[in-house]
């Protein structure tokens, strides 16, 4: 903890309704920009432009495509106001924010885009390390925002947000860790790392389903309130992780971003409002390694309730509650 500092702040969250409000939502359509921008031949929309699409659909975003530091980039964007971007985890893509962008655009400007080499991001030539990683994101605040943003990064995103905002404090506006990797030492359960690896060798349906029941405290409960869009969404999911190019990417991205340990004088560089929020019942990165990094920084921890690794996903309403206090507005 720096000196001076109060002590950190620990907020336990109950879950409550899992529901969020997107039947409030249904009827507000996005508008996808041509094609959404796809690098694809000429002909008939192929099996995963379809499913994009209707994944897309019903969200209150348009999407564009950027060429951003060398990388051809596709950016979820939503709503007026003060500006947030959200940066999702490994094998994920922007649209992961599904079940809480309906609440954050009627408040804020809302960017998700999809990480480099993820969901239609295109892979760039040459290394992609933690250079050329966090000049990626600094290219793209500065392409999408007018004023410096909130960043909010989730397990991989969480690891780029870290590093970015020690690199660049001064271009942001505040930070919001999600079961952050980056703060310690990767150690996932056994059952969990199974799992993991399981999928990552034979992305399946069937493995998905048993990662996410790892990821998750009640995935069947997740299922059931997102319906139609959860098989949209994991039938994605494994397509993405099928694709050789994303692989390679992932493994980048893991190797010099996600999995090795911060040093704490570089998180020291940190001088934005931080806050960390923590699934109670996460076995991915424990929520051991966001008490640690509370107490050693002084960033206030906010736990969700029976969430797993993905809050935003199992918990959305008790998650927005977590974030708000971060985005300055209630929403």
């Amino acid at each position: 903890m720096r000196p001076g500092r109060a002590g950190p702040t620990v907020t336990s969250l109950g879950s409550g309704p899992g529901k969020p409000k997107e039947d409030q939502v249904a009827a507000q359509q996005t508008a996808i920009s041509g094609a959404s921008g796809r690098e694809s031949a000429a002909g008939p929309a192929s099996a995963e432009d379809s499913l994009r699409e209707r994944l897309l659909t019903g969200m209150p975003v348009t999407e564009r495509r950027l060429e951003v530091a060398g990388v051809s980039t596709a950016v979820l964007e939503g709503g007026e106001g003060p500006p947030v971007i959200f940066l999702h985890g490994p094998g994920e893509f922007g649209a992961k924010w599904m079940r809480v962008i309906p609440d954050l655009v009627r408040t804020n400007r809302v960017i998700a885009p999809d990480l480099p080499g993820h969901g239609a991001s295109g892979v760039p030539d040459g290394a992609l390390d933690a250079g050329r990683v966090l000049a990626w994101l600094d290219e793209l605040i500065e392409r999408t925002c007018d004023s410096p943003p909130v960043l909010v990064g989730h397990l991989l995103g969480g690891a780029i947000a870290a590093r970015y905002a020690g690199e660049y404090t001064d271009r942001l506006s505040g930070l919001v860790l999600v079961g952050s990797l980056g703060l310690g030492k990767f150690r996932p359960s056994p059952r969990f790392a199974a799992a993991l690896v399981r999928f990552m060798v034979h992305p399946s349906e069937r493995s998905s389903d048993r990662l996410w029941q790892r990821c998750t405290v009640d995935l069947a409960g997740v299922q059931r309130q997102m319906g139609e869009r959860w098989h949209t969404f994991e039938a994605y999911y494994v397509d993405r992780a099928r694709e050789k190019s994303g692989k390679s990417a992932l493994r980048s991205l893991m190797g010099s971003v996600g999995t090795p340990v911060i040093p704490d004088d570089e998180l020291a560089r940190i001088v934005v409002p931080t806050t960390l929020i923590w699934g109670r019942e996460n076995t991915g990165v424990r929520l051991a390694g966001g008490e640690a990094a509370s107490t050693r920084h002084g960033w206030p921890l906010q736990i969700i309730d029976d969430a797993g690794d993905d809050p935003p996903m199992e918990q959305p309403q008790a998650f927005l509650e977590a974030l708000r206090p971060s985005l300055g507005r209630r929403m």
